[in-house]
Formats: C-alpha cells, structure tokens, sequence
C-alpha cells in the first residue's frame, strides 16, 4: 500500500482573471474550490493512474471537512485525522497573465493529534511506501520528517521525501528511497544558481553523499534529471505544450515516478512516467488523468 502524508492540507480556491489591475476591483472569470496540499494531489494521481493510497494527515474546522469531502469526491481514500482546535487553511491561487499564490498558515498540530498520527504510520507493513510532501506547521519541528523517518529505520518501508530546506537535509542520513528538489531549492541549499540539466547533477551527487538514494529534479520548462542509486543519469527535456496550471506539476511528477516504479521496478521507466505526470498537470486546468498522462508519456 502507498501512504502520503499531508501536515497541512488545504481548499485551494483557484481564481481565473483576465487581468489584474491593482487597487481596482477585479471580476473574477473562473473560480473552484479544490483540495490542496502536495500529498494530496500526490494521491489523487496516483489514484488516477490506478495506485490504491490512502492520505494521511489533519484537517480541522469546517475547511477541513470541505478538504476531506472534495478530495473523496476526486476518488481520495483518507483516514483523516480531526485536530480540535482551529480551521485548516485556504489558499488562494490567482491565474492572470503570471500566476500568483497566496498560501496562509495552518492550524497547530497538538501532541495528543500527532500521537495519533505516528501510531498510524507504526501500522505500516515491509513492502509499503510513505510518501512525506510538503511543508508542515510553524508550531511541529523541521525534524519531524526525519523523526519518521528515524521511528521507521530498519523496516522494510520505501520513504519518498518532497519537501526544502531543513525539512529535506534533516532526512538524508535515514537513506529515503527518493527526495524530489526543484532546481531553485537544490540551488538554495548549496547556495548556487542552476539553471542547466547538467548544472543538476554535481549537486544531486552531493546529496547522494550526504544519504539520498534516488534524485529527482524537476526544472519546470528545462525538463527534469534523475541521478539514480546505481550512478546513473537521466535527463529529459520539457514536453512540449502550453502550461496551463503550474499548480501540482511537481506533486504530479512525484506520483508518476511512484506508479512508475511500482509498475516495473525501472528507473527509465519510473523518470519517463515522473515527467510525463508532471507535464501532463502543468498543461491540463487540473491534476492530470491516466489518459492526459499516458499521451505524454508516448511523446517522450
């Protein structure tokens, strides 16, 4: 079974405006409400391209239930757990002639409600897959991610990390099967611009020094890298096609590689299946579905 875990889920309410004009009033040509956050968009194209999940994670409030509720209605299986306290966040994503994001923050997460949680992730089987994305709360720690990882060590449990900064290098020393950087937080954590496939690779090797088995970079319109744990580098360039919604792209990426590698066990395969999810979100209004996908995965 494949897990993802949420820390802060969200309704992300999608705004389409022809043009925004600052301090005037701006009429909306689309609006949606959808579920946000990385793990859940990971699982519903899982879902989509027929991987069983479930999502794990905390919703609180009447936003949490309208997170749980669209999620399933997108086919989702959760085990949602419900903190007491506070509603979980709304996010919102403007579409004009450049994209804007506008994310809150969420609830706090008490202890009794992450108890809970790693009791959950305690019921996890050898053989399964944990796929930990995104950020967390100000009020958890940036080690949480490798606390998990840490209660997990010595199980036979394959660990996928898309997370930045702290959150990603506290991790490298628990070996996760795959982490997932964009070229801009790869370049953040050294301290260096990147902006070639082959300016990727030096650095994917230092995090593979430092523990990661498996690097995947997604570089948006430059394409993608993957520096596997055999030595091995794979690069593609960016499907061709117009970007409609860069919201998801990589979580997509994420969930292709995932389907990909449970379905062959090969990493050509996994990294084609990883590019073509994304691209396949990036060019549709929504996350991709099996068919979207599989028509970018033949053009690769």
């Amino acid at each position: 079974m494949v897990y993802t875990v949420t820390f802060n889920p969200a309704i992300d309410y999608a705004i389409g405006v022809g043009k925004i004009e600052l301090g005037m009033t701006n009429r909306a040509e689309s609006a949606q409400l959808l579920p946000g956050g990385k793990g859940l968009n990971v699982s519903i194209v899982l879902g989509n391209l027929g991987i069983d999940n479930v999502a794990l994670g905390f919703i609180a409030g009447f936003t949490g239930e309208e997170i749980k509720q669209r999620f399933e209605m997108l086919g989702g299986k959760s085990d949602f757990i419900k903190l007491k306290e506070g509603i979980s966040r709304i996010n919102v994503k403007i579409k004009s002639d450049t994209e804007t994001e506008i994310n809150t923050a969420g609830p706090a997460i008490d202890g009794e409600s992450l108890s809970c949680l790693m009791g959950k992730l305690d019921m996890l089987k050898d053989g399964d897959i944990l796929i930990l994305a995104g950020s967390i709360p100000s009020s958890l720690s940036d080690t949480l991610y490798s606390d998990i990882m840490k209660r997990l060590a010595g199980r036979e449990i394959m660990i996928v990390v898309d997370a930045a900064k702290e959150l990603l290098l506290n991790v490298l020393p628990f070996n996760p099967f795959l982490v997932k950087p964009n070229h801009h937080e790869l370049g953040e954590i050294f301290g260096v611009t990147i902006t070639t496939r082959e300016e990727v690779v030096p650095y994917a090797r230092k995090l593979q020094e430092m523990g990661a088995r498996n690097v995947l970079v997604s570089m948006a319109g430059a394409g993608a890298v993957l520096v596997t744990q055999d030595g091995d580098v794979l690069m593609c360039e960016a499907p061709k096609g117009i970007v409609k919604n860069s919201v998801g792209a990589g979580d997509s990426m994420v969930a292709g590689f995932v389907a990909g590698w449970c379905a062959q066990k090969d990493y050509d395969h996994a990294f084609r299946m990883g590019v073509a999810s994304g691209s396949a979100s990036a060019f549709s209004e929504q996350l991709a579905t099996r068919q979207e996908i599989k028509a970018v995965y033949h053009s690769l």
